[in-house]
């Protein structure tokens, strides 16, 4: 059989594009040399006829290049030409009016034109069975690859360093504030042990623009953000207690929002890690021993990916998630009437957000053990499962048979 040529049309140069377009189809080429040519195209060229035909699958990530009033038209005329069109889609089209670009998509009906360009593909591939069961009711060519981690990827195999205490981390991005407001009040709760811990933020970042209206006129203008003005200020909040646990010379040097080293950080309750590239960013894992994954209940966040207990489980820490959506397909509950049973992580119910943080907290602390055995139990559980070359041979295997 001659090669499949694959061409692979990314939405961005960093996550999303990385986990499911770049990763996934490097690794299909290493791994497959004789079956498949891929290319990857950050600017593909839509209106040349002859960059398209020498292809036989175009995957692309929610939309085709940036003009989403165009893109149903794209894979019409690519299915016209016999192109098998994959559309990819890790989240769900409209975010929750709390998140910070939910009024730009619906003000451009961005969420439906997603919807469209879903329905027109040949097939949809997503994260997981939650999402593509809500997939089916748009197009019922839906097949689930998950993100998955390459084993040998140098992110995921640094080593953490030994401590005195017990750290506590959560690793994400700027938009959940109302996810990490699940956790207000924990630190304060667990006073009775706080000397024995030490809590991460990782992701830090002060980059950004702020819009201002003028009241007068309405005229826009935008300017950068002061970096007390930045969501991360009120992460750092939660994490602190209003930074009550750490000392006020620390506090200071925070107030400068320097990178610069801190003299003594090790002593303190409280340690700021700074945002890293997508290339690097996982090996803040090997910070702590605990991770935290709070998400609120909603829609956008039940058709997540679970890649935060993909993540933490490579790193083998031990994790403290709510019992949501993506987070209920690989865990189960290891506690049973206050007793440790053979689950392998801790999950919080929603009508218990207001204690269960602090107390699965504590509980780990007061059983360090534990927090090695969860570890592996989890490391267990994803290191099959969300290894990229076990799902790169599901994903060649899938591309073979739309060929014949």
């Amino acid at each position: 059989m001659e090669k499949i040529n694959v061409l692979v049309l990314p939405s961005d140069q960093s996550g999303v594009g990385k986990f499911r377009s770049v990763d996934p189809h490097v690794k299909l080429q290493n791994m497959y040399p004789n079956d498949f040519h891929v290319d990857i195209d950050y600017n593909p060229r839509i209106g040349d006829i002859n960059y398209w035909k020498n292809y036989q699958i175009v995957h692309f990530h929610r939309n085709i290049g940036q003009d989403y009033d165009n893109c149903v038209k794209i894979i019409e005329d690519l299915k016209s030409m016999g192109i098998v069109v994959v559309a990819d889609i890790d989240d769900y089209w409209l975010p929750t009016p709390e998140h910070p670009i939910h009024l730009l998509i619906l003000q451009n009906k961005i969420h439906e034109k997603i919807k469209n360009n879903l329905k027109a593909s040949s097939y949809v591939i997503t994260t997981t069975e939650i999402f593509a069961d809500e997939i089916k009711k748009i197009n019922k060519n839906v097949v689930v690859f998950p993100n998955a981690i390459d084993p040998k990827d140098p992110q995921f195999n640094e080593v953490t360093n030994p401590s005195d205490k017990i750290r506590v981390g959560w690793l994400g991005g700027s938009s959940h504030l109302h996810d990490l407001k699940l956790l207000d009040g924990m630190v304060s709760k667990l006073g009775q042990v706080q000397d024995k811990l030490q809590f991460f933020v990782c992701g830090f970042d002060t980059r950004g623009q702020v819009t201002e209206i003028n009241q007068q006129t309405g005229q826009k203008t935008q300017r950068p953000i002061r970096p007390e003005e930045t969501v991360w200020v009120k992460y750092e909040e939660i994490f602190t207690n209003h930074y009550k646990i750490i000392t006020p010379k620390y506090r200071e040097y925070l107030n400068t929002f320097t990178e610069n080293d801190y003299n003594g950080v090790d002593k303190e309750n409280y340690v700021r890690v700074w945002t890293r590239p997508v290339n690097t960013y996982a090996k803040n894992y090997s910070k702590f021993d605990i991770s935290l994954a709070p998400i609120k209940n909603h829609v956008f966040n039940r058709m997540k990916s679970q890649l935060k207990v993909i993540e933490a489980g490579f790193y083998k820490k031990a994790l403290i998630a709510s019992n949501v959506g993506p987070y209920t397909i690989d865990l189960k509950h290891a506690l049973k009437n206050g007793e440790f049973t053979d689950g392998n992580a801790l999950l919080v119910d929603e009508h218990r957000n207001h204690g269960d943080w602090a107390k699965y907290v504590k509980k780990l602390v007061n059983n360090p053990n534990m927090i090695t055995d969860l570890g592996e139990r989890l490391y267990e559980t994803v290191k099959d499962r969300y290894d990229l070359n076990n799902v790169t041979k599901e994903r060649a295997e899938f591309y073979k048979s739309l060929i014949k």
